[in-house]
């Protein structure tokens, strides 16, 4: 199978590992960065892989990638959300399967409107296919299928330093203006059966996780369920999505909101004008970025009728960095989600074309058993529910 990679950052090295390592049948694979140091790391990560090509280029540069692609039996975006629309539109014209990380519903809606050419090309685009969106909307859409009714699904995910350092207690594990648009944007959620909007750094609550995290708090953020309120929508009561962090970072992080330094509205300085939402990724990068190991926590809980009697049911995982191969547990989480999505496209355990919510098209089973196999394991917990328990 031959696949083409855009992007050689921490994900896209993640997604270049594993294809490289666990997907049986890649014979080729081409990574495209526009960044010849990040490309020459990955060389060096992945020990010049025979399978492995690299190529400097520009994902905006059609011209140069169209024949790339029509090479290729997939094509993986790792690049910011912001290309991935015209990136899948260009992978559709040229008959080749697409998938991407996602990230924001807007680029996401604009992908699914593909539907009707990718049907007519024979080929498949699966935006959202990296922690969450992906791995937690999928594992999500499987849990509520364990139910004869679902009245709360709750979805709560983060990724967290080991040794965290103030003032925001957090380290930068992907794109920074990927980190302010999920804080910043309206958040969508199912409350008592519609579809609604939250707003961003909302609705904090009190999350537990087995020693050494204890008590960490979650709030609304967007994007990171994308498509599957409306699948779900009625066929679930309450439906929301929150992200886990150390407590204290969301009033924080609410304060450099208050203060508009997410805004994208130029503001004119004596020198020219600057967006403080720009210089305010800039800042982030600086102050975030530190060596750490890290864990990525992830809890998906769904209350309802199961068997014909009151439950809850839940799924817990706890991922930790790989030491032995030096690889963060958010590269882990994100980038070989992705790459066991494609390796089910090139070998054709993802069927009909189309432009395609991952949690409708993956098979759970086969995605959970493909997970294990690269140590991101489920723990399963359910308890009864009564009466009391419910109200």
């Amino acid at each position: 199978m031959n696949y083409l990679l855009l992007g050689a950052g921490l994900q896209g090295t993640a997604i270049a590992f594993d294809l490289l390592r666990h997907a049986a049948g890649t014979t080729c694979l081409t990574v495209v960065d526009r960044d010849a140091a990040s490309l020459e790391r990955l060389r060096a990560r992945l020990e010049s892989d025979p399978r492995l090509a690299t190529m400097i280029g520009d994902v905006t540069d059609s011209r140069a990638l169209a024949p790339l692609m029509a090479g290729a039996d997939v094509v993986i975006s790792a690049v910011n959300y912001w290309f991935n629309a015209p990136l899948a539109r260009l992978a559709v014209e040229q008959r080749s399967h697409f998938l991407d990380l996602g990230g924001n519903n807007d680029v996401v809606a604009r992908e699914l409107s593909l539907d009707a050419q990718a049907r007519a090309q024979g080929v498949t685009v699966i935006p959202d296919c990296g922690l969450a969106p992906g791995m937690a909307g999928i594992l999500a859409h499987d849990l509520h299928g364990t139910f004869e009714e679902v009245q709360d699904l709750r979805i709560r995910v983060g990724g967290l330093p080991r040794h965290p350092r103030p003032p925001l207690n957090y380290m930068l594990l992907f794109a920074v203006q990927g980190l302010i648009n999920e804080y910043v944007e309206p958040c969508l959620v199912i409350r008592d059966g519609e579809l609604r909007t939250v707003p961003g750094l909302s609705e904090l609550e009190t999350v537990r996780f087995p020693e050494p995290w204890g008590e960490l708090e979650a709030f609304q953020t967007s994007g990171g369920i994308s498509t599957l309120p409306q699948t779900l929508r009625g066929r679930v009561h309450n439906l929301d999505y929150k992200t886990i962090r150390y407590r204290g970072h969301c009033d924080k992080f609410r304060l450099l909101l208050e203060l508009g330094l997410c805004a994208e509205e130029p503001v004119r300085l004596r020198d020219g004008e600057f967006a403080p939402r720009e210089f305010l990724g800039l800042v982030l990068e600086k102050a975030l970025s530190f060596p750490d190991e890290d864990a990525t926590l992830v809890l998906i809980e769904a209350m309802g009728t199961a068997e014909g009697r009151l439950c809850r049911r839940a799924l817990r995982i706890v991922d930790t960095f790989d030491h032995v191969h030096g690889i963060s547990s958010m590269m882990r989480t994100t980038g070989f989600p992705a790459a066991i999505i494609a390796t089910m496209l090139a070998g054709g355990e993802i069927t009909g074309p189309g432009a395609r919510p991952q949690e409708l098209v993956v098979p759970a089973r086969r995605f959970i058993a493909e997970l294990d196999r690269r140590g991101i394991t489920l723990q399963r917990e359910e308890e009864p529910l009564g009466r009391e328990a419910d109200r």
